[in-house]
């Protein structure tokens, strides 16, 4: 039997993983990145880019791991948003996530799904999937308000207007 560490317990951990709403303002839309998943669970089915985080990983690395794997996108300016952890979310086990949310600047539109990502593609925050995997639909309500009360969001349409 292997020894345990100092601060190894013996009741069940929650998993961690992160996603990153991704939003990019372009043809006078906003629109959301999204990926279809490769694998179990919910295969085939639209979701927020994201995964696990390493042992050994900080969280804003992960996340920039995981968008670059899953879509291809690097150097994208990305903010903590919340967390979501709603008990039952992934049938894999308890599992939070750490939402982060960016806007990717001119140029940075073209993506490929990647890793366990079957496709990326961009969204029409107006026009997302229905039922996407885990509880993506309700980060995304919360990520879309969020991008709504931002001010260079606001100019940014107003512009595409005029």
């Amino acid at each position: 039997m292997a020894t345990k560490g100092k601060y190894v317990y013996e009741w069940p951990r929650p998993m961690v993983t992160v996603d990153a709403a991704v939003f990019g303002l372009f043809d006078g839309r906003a629109r959301l990145l999204l990926v279809r998943r490769g694998r179990d669970p919910f295969e085939g089915q639209w979701a927020i880019p994201g995964g696990f985080v390493e042992m050994a990983e900080e969280l804003e690395d992960a996340v920039a791991r995981e968008l670059a794997e899953e879509t291809g996108l690097t150097n994208v300016p990305l903010e903590q948003m919340r967390a979501f952890g709603t008990v039952g979310r992934d049938p894999r086990g308890r599992q939070i996530t750490i939402v982060f949310m960016g806007i990717v600047g001119e140029g940075q539109t073209v993506v490929r799904g990647g890793d366990d990502a079957a496709e990326a593609r961009w969204f029409d925050i107006e026009a997302l999937p229905a039922n996407m995997a885990f509880d993506h639909d309700a980060i995304a309500r919360v990520a879309i308000g969020k991008l709504k009360r931002k001010k260079a969001y606001r100019e940014a349409l107003t512009k595409g207007k005029g």
